[in-house]
């Protein structure tokens, strides 16, 4: 669309005004008048227009996964355990107070029976005691056997072995009340439900894992894991089993691992593969341990102790060795008899014992080579 500029007609007589209303204005063909002053005003800042994230795909045949700039990635959240669920020492009193207890019950109602008059003459001769004047069992004698009684059984009841190696978790109607790591007799409440806690450096070998790498290669993964229970509180109320849960997080920490990583490194390129068990037992080892730390265990080390290519693959690449390795053994013996037949053709027409035309020379190569290579052994000797 073009436009012209004139200026605007004034009657005669006029007074000349210089002002707004005087402007001069831009005429189109199609428009309205637009005055002029409007074609330079001040431009406002462009506003900024969000951008997608951009995709960069992966190049075929370099094995690097598709990265996305611009959008930060999702953070991967933890397991976090109850705050209050935390390990800490349980009141527990030495072993002989229950025993004293069990056998202040035990003579209670010895002497009871000896006042109700029940006890037994041979043992009241044993024990030597008085004969008894007592007139039988009465309330006063029930009430007396019953304190007596729950005394005992106060006492043994509450009675348990520490072992080195074990904790006993303590709680009480649902609550967690301690963590006893003492060895030894000791006396507890007799009310405290316990559950006993191995703490002692362990070691688990995994079964073969499936897996694969960042090539698609189906892989099995052999792995040892040593650890232990670091807060009895969390591994033992806090999970429901944390040995099931240790089993889970290292397959977890291996299909997250591997697919990152080739099987076997290229020759000419610096890149950590798979068979750099230290490197990949290191980062194997952070996974896991991360992963495990809110259940109160403390993972020492995570070592892929074999790999080895699933039977379908190591099947498949074993056929492809045996049959390069045949081939590079057949151009051996190959070049071995062009050798031995030239050698010969050339010996014998040096030395004048044979004058051969174009034909008879070829005709003589190819019986040789014929004779040479299916006369040799089948080692190739």
């Amino acid at each position: 669309m073009s436009t012209t500029s004139s200026p605007v007609p004034e009657p005669e007589g006029a007074p000349q005004d210089i002002g707004p209303s005087s402007a001069r204005l831009i005429h189109g063909e199609s428009t309205t008048e637009i005055p002029v002053h409007l074609l330079f005003r001040d431009i406002p800042e462009s506003a900024s227009v969000p951008l997608a994230p951009t995709v960069v795909r992966r190049r075929l045949g370099t094995g690097e996964q598709p990265c996305v700039r611009g959008a930060a990635e999702p953070a991967r959240r933890s397991p976090v355990s109850d705050p209050e669920l935390s390990e800490r020492p349980a009141r527990v009193l030495p072993g002989w107070v229950g025993v004293l207890a069990g056998l202040g019950g035990l003579c209670g109602c010895g002497v009871v029976s000896w006042w109700a008059g029940v006890l037994s003459p041979a043992a009241m001769r044993v024990l030597e005691l008085p004969a008894s004047a007592g007139t039988g069992i009465g309330l006063e004698q029930l009430a007396a056997y019953a304190g007596a009684g729950a005394l005992g059984l106060l006492g043994f009841s509450g009675l348990m072995r520490g072992r080195t190696g074990y904790a006993w978790v303590l709680g009480v109607f649902g609550r967690y009340r301690g963590t006893a790591r003492r060895t030894g007799l000791m006396w507890v409440n007799p009310l405290v439900v316990r559950h006993r806690a191995d703490v002692r450096l362990r070691h688990w070998h995994s079964e073969p894992i499936a897996v694969v790498d960042a090539n698609g290669v189906a892989l099995r993964v052999v792995v040892l894991v040593t650890w232990r229970v670091r807060d009895t509180a969390r591994a033992v109320l806090g999970i429901d089993d944390h040995q099931t849960y240790l089993r889970e997080c290292v397959e977890s920490a291996l299909a997250r691992l591997v697919p990152q990583v080739p099987a076997d490194a290229s020759a000419t390129k610096d890149v950590v593969s798979l068979r750099n068990f230290e490197a990949i037992g290191e980062a194997l080892t952070r996974l896991v341990a991360a992963d495990v730390e809110s259940a109160g265990l403390e993972v020492f080390a995570a070592q892929p102790t074999r790999i080895e290519y699933a039977p379908e693959v190591a099947e498949r690449l074993q056929r492809r060795r045996i049959a390069a390795l045949d081939a590079e053994h057949r151009d051996t013996v190959l070049s071995t008899v062009v050798d031995s037949v030239e050698d010969t053709v050339t010996r014998l027409t040096m030395r004048g014992l044979v004058e051969l035309d174009d034909y008879e020379r070829k005709a003589l190569v190819k019986d040789l080579t014929v004779a040479f290579y299916t006369g040799r052994p089948a080692d190739g000797g």
